[in-house]
């Protein structure tokens, strides 16, 4: 797998080869930085989701906060914004190169994750990647997205924390993409998203270690 990516960017000149990865990580993040939960609590409800419960920008708190269909709106926005900077990233490759190799398309999902977590044109406190990254392993492959999926509600089933599944799901992203690609490369990038997850639910995992995380209820406080 390692020999055909590099085969295949092979037909690009170094130049062009950091000129489009340049260009690809800009848009991505900044498409990423577009939080559903921020420009939503922040422009349409006038009142910023990240003055209220865990204080951060995601559809989890938003929910428990504002409840009502908003909050599809919030979904639709984190999930869009992810297959947009994907696609983009892909289209652009594809004017280069003959097949573009999966790990563009987890280079574009560090980025936007990123940008995500931190939005440049909102102090950087963004939210924890759980949406984008869900719409993110839908795009890579679809054993990719049935093993993480699965693991996810099935935490999330037992515990009835989201956070949970979340982390549980971060967790194993790296490794379930090594053994479907077996690619260093693509295991790298899967491992940055990975990590950024984890590394957002950091206050979670000790209010879990502790027993204190909030349960998911679809009754909103």
């Amino acid at each position: 797998m390692e020999q055909e990516l590099w085969a295949q960017l092979g037909s690009i000149s170094t130049n062009q080869l950091i000129l489009l990865l340049t260009l690809s990580a800009v848009w991505s993040y900044l498409l990423g930085c577009f939080n559903g939960a921020v420009i939503v609590s922040k422009y349409i409800l006038k009142d910023d989701i990240r003055n209220h419960g865990s204080g951060n920008a995601g559809m989890t708190n938003f929910y428990r906060t504002f409840g009502g269909k908003l909050t599809f709106l919030v979904i639709g926005l984190d999930i869009v914004k992810m297959i947009v900077a994907v696609l983009l990233t892909e289209h652009v490759f594809s004017l280069y190169l003959s097949e573009v190799p999966v790990a563009i398309r987890y280079f574009a999902g560090v980025f936007c994750t990123f940008g995500h977590m931190f939005p440049v044109m909102f102090q950087f406190r963004g939210g924890k990647g759980v949406l984008s990254g869900g719409a993110l392993i839908c795009m890579l492959d679809w054993r990719i997205a049935v093993i993480l999926l699965s693991i996810f509600f099935i935490a999330v089933i037992i515990t009835k924390w989201i956070s949970f599944g979340s982390c549980c799901a971060g967790f194993m992203f790296p490794f379930i993409s090594y053994y479907i690609y077996s690619s260093i490369s693509v295991f790298l990038l899967s491992l940055i998203v990975g990590g950024l997850i984890l590394w957002q639910h950091s206050a979670n995992i000790k209010r879990m270690i502790r027993k204190e995380e909030h349960k998911f209820s679809f009754k909103r406080k």
